[in-house]
């Protein structure tokens, strides 16, 4: 047999591993469903391995199609960003970096970042997007990002991470609430309040070092309500639906009938770390990396 792997074959594979289903994947990509069972077909026999199990109610991969899913997704983002990147190099550019971010790096390091690069290398382009910890590993992981901001103790093989920022935690109180700076003592001062946290799932590191703030108070708070955004938080702490505990950087730019005091004393921080794939052989990913070790 002559056939070999094309571009198509991947792109039609995708389709119909996204889809599930052949009529919907034929749709998608504007042509007749045979025609497309007829391009898988040829794959599996290129390939010498079923990728689909079909039958009359439904269509699944096979644990070689689940494998394949992940290395074509990987294939087809990396030769979308290597177009844009020839594009960019080509108009004497420096190329483009995608960096993940969590709100709280907003409040310094990315705006720092960002300016950096607008007046040392003006030719480096930037796009952002904010996504929690494990969606900021999957597109790094996927080739979707170049860069992440995240706060977690370990990265999966063949990631990297670097401790870019180092804050302290603060409580968050409603406007009104008896605490203030002055006759704050220890965090025990808190242990009947209801807890308002970020979710676990947003931020697993996060969850798990306010719990040992408390534990360390000797009480296990009682968590109430749960959000991924610090705007939401802070909105239910103002309406006296609990209180807080947040990076002490996240107070600034919001404009809320809430409180912060900061607690120095402990020994938790809030780490923020830089998080790339160590094969990524973007130029432009340096560059950024160059000035946050210097920021």
């Amino acid at each position: 047999m002559n056939y070999q792997i094309e571009l198509r074959h991947f792109i039609y594979f995708l389709a119909v591993a996204e889809e599930l289903h052949f009529r919907k994947a034929a749709e998608k990509l504007f042509i007749s469903q045979p025609g497309l069972s007829t391009q898988i077909k040829q794959m599996e026999e290129i390939l010498d391995t079923q990728l689909f199990i079909r039958d009359k109610k439904k269509v699944r991969l096979t644990p070689a199609g689940e494998f394949l899913k992940k290395e074509v997704e990987f294939i087809l983002n990396h030769l979308e960003q290597t177009k844009k990147q020839v594009k960019h190099i080509g108009d004497g550019h420096l190329g483009e970096v995608r960096i993940g971010f969590l709100g709280s790096a907003m409040q310094n390091v990315v705006p720092n970042l960002l300016l950096g690069l607008k007046e040392k290398y003006p030719t480096v382009h930037t796009t952002l997007e904010e996504l929690s910890n494990r969606a900021q590993i999957n597109a790094i992981l996927a080739d979707r990002l170049d860069l992440g901001f995240v706060r977690l103790s370990r990265v999966p093989k063949g990631l990297e991470a670097k401790p870019v920022f180092e804050d302290t935690f603060s409580l968050v109180l409603p406007e009104e609430h008896p605490l203030d700076k002055g006759n704050f003592k220890n965090i025990n001062q808190v242990a009947n309040e209801d807890f308002i946290l970020f979710s676990q799932d947003y931020s697993p590191t996060y969850y798990d070092t306010v719990l040992s703030i408390c534990e360390d108070g000797g009480f296990a708070p009682n968590v109430s309500h749960k959000s991924v955004h610090a705007q939401t938080i802070f909105k239910l702490v103002e309406n006296k639906l609990g209180i807080a505990i947040v990076p002490t950087t996240l107070q600034y730019g919001f404009q809320m009938k809430v409180k912060f005091i900061e607690m120095k004393k402990i020994k938790q921080r809030a780490v923020l770390s830089m998080v790339w794939k160590t094969d990524n052989r973007n130029p432009a990913l340096q560059k950024c990396m160059d000035l946050l070790m210097k920021l």
